[in-house]
């Protein structure tokens, strides 16, 4: 099983209870940010044709809002980790106010792995988890990064890793 480490353990491990270990700790997968960034260089384009059509000064406001928005997605998604231990999975967001989702390994019942096309392209998977439970903080975690290599690893910890191959 392989540990993952990350620079902001800080930020992760403060989640963690005393007897806890982190397994695995990583990020979302870039791809999250696809669309911040093409808002951005779309409103780039259309505020310079605008602006060139029209020769409205204010219309390039509205481009620094779009470029806002993509700043504060880069900071939500440095910030949020999916995270699992020997105990738990949790999912760790939020900028101004933190959301700590969590679901018990005792209560995953199964966890399956989908990927769309443009995940397959890009390399990112989503993870979609049953509990036990009837309420589920924590049921689907999309943009996980290196999905197939991240899915047997998450697999192992939630299930152990039993060899049940012939002698």
């Amino acid at each position: 099983m392989m540990v993952r480490r990350d620079n902001s353990s800080r930020t992760v491990d403060k989640y963690l209870m005393a007897y806890e270990g982190r397994v695995i700790a990583v990020r979302r997968h870039p791809a999250v940010l696809l669309f911040p960034v093409a808002l951005v260089v779309g409103g780039l384009i259309a505020c310079g044709a605008a602006y060139a059509v029209s020769g409205v000064l204010w219309l390039w406001f509205l481009w620094l809002i779009a470029i806002g928005y993509l700043v504060w997605k880069l900071i939500a998604w440095s910030v949020e980790f999916f995270l699992v231990t020997e105990h738990r999975v949790m999912l760790v967001s939020g900028i101004l106010n933190r959301n700590v989702a969590m679901m018990p390994l005792a209560k995953v019942t199964d966890i399956a792995l989908e990927r769309s096309v443009a995940g397959r392209m890009l390399g990112y998977g989503e993870f979609v988890m049953e509990s036990a439970g009837q309420k589920q903080a924590l049921r689907n975690v999309g943009f996980m990064p290196y999905p197939e290599q991240l899915y047997l690893e998450v697999s192992s910890v939630i299930f152990g890793t039993i060899d049940e191959s012939p002698d």
